[in-house]
């Protein structure tokens, strides 16, 4: 059985970088770490990867080939390689004996909660080779400065889930940075567990823009609360602390912690069962380091 992360998030949301920061964590505690990299439309990377999808397709070729816009080429793209996993397979074979995969898909959106391609290549690649993964899904902490982005945030998130149909972590990335672009309006913690949306009724009707979808911003924020799948970890991929904690969660939902376990039922009961001590840090300790208190102004 092999495990692995499925990273995804809008463009600008940190996921190469996660990559690349985490292959090298994940190297220093003992994992041998194989990336995958499987967006196209990504030809400065800074980690060195076991596999490339420029070997297979371009994305600069299909777009002169088939007078394709970039969004369109991507989509041509993961068309393709659904087409030709044989390709993918084959390249993955000498890595799932004893690696850990981590694989950097396309920035675009739409693939993952509207086309099927991404979706149908990460599932025929469980089935056939037997891959535990978890989608990790960044989405930069400074959209929290905006009650409107947050709400879009929000709603990626949780259809990307509904669409996606396993292990799920949202991530707000780049959480050094939250308050680069403005303070937040509540604590740390009202936007990680997404707490009463209508608090943030308030701050969405001061902004002129959204006042003819004021009814439409509530409704939406109705259906994200109705579901209540939606919170979030927080994530400094230059902080060791910050991506084991974040480490730690992906192996309890990817079943990476039961790997090495050979007793019986109640050996597994034991780690299942475990108390979680996450969320101080993922709440009061990174709002105490990362941002300012009203008294420190």
């Amino acid at each position: 059985m092999v495990f692995g992360q499925v990273v995804i998030g809008p463009p600008g949301s940190g996921k190469t970088t996660y990559c690349n920061g985490m292959s090298q964590f994940l190297k220093l505690i003992g994992r041998k770490v194989a990336v995958v990299n499987l967006d196209p439309a990504n030809d400065a990377l800074p980690y060195e990867c076991a596999v490339n999808i420029e070997d297979l397709v371009k994305l600069s070729d299909v777009m002169v080939e088939h007078s394709l816009g970039p969004n369109g080429g991507l989509v041509y793209c993961m068309d393709y390689l659904e087409k030709n996993i044989d390709w993918l397979e084959s390249k993955l074979k000498p890595l799932v004996k004893d690696h850990y995969l981590l694989f950097d898909f396309p920035g675009q959106v739409e693939l993952f909660f509207l086309h099927s391609n991404a979706k149908n290549v990460i599932f025929k690649l469980m089935k056939k080779m037997n891959l535990r993964l978890t989608v990790v899904h960044l989405v930069d902490a400074h959209l929290c400065c905006d009650p409107g982005k947050y709400v879009s945030a929000l709603l990626l998130s949780l259809s990307t889930m509904l669409h996606l149909e396993l292990p799920h972590i949202n991530v707000l990335s780049k959480i050094d940075l939250v308050e680069s672009y403005g303070k937040l309006a509540f604590n740390l913690d009202f936007y990680t567990d997404v707490q009463d949306l209508s608090y943030l009724q308030y701050h969405l009707d001061q902004d002129p823009r959204g006042e003819k979808f004021r009814k439409l911003t509530k409704e939406l924020c109705g259906v994200i609360e109705d579901y209540s799948l939606v919170n979030f970890t927080t994530l400094d991929i230059q902080d060791k602390e910050s991506v084991g904690n974040l480490v730690k969660l992906i192996d309890k939902s990817n079943g990476y912690i039961f790997a090495g376990i050979e007793g019986s039922v109640v050996e597994f009961s034991k780690i299942a069962a475990a108390p979680l001590d996450w969320d101080y840090y993922r709440t009061a300790a990174v709002q105490e380091k990362y941002m300012k208190d009203d008294d420190d102004d």
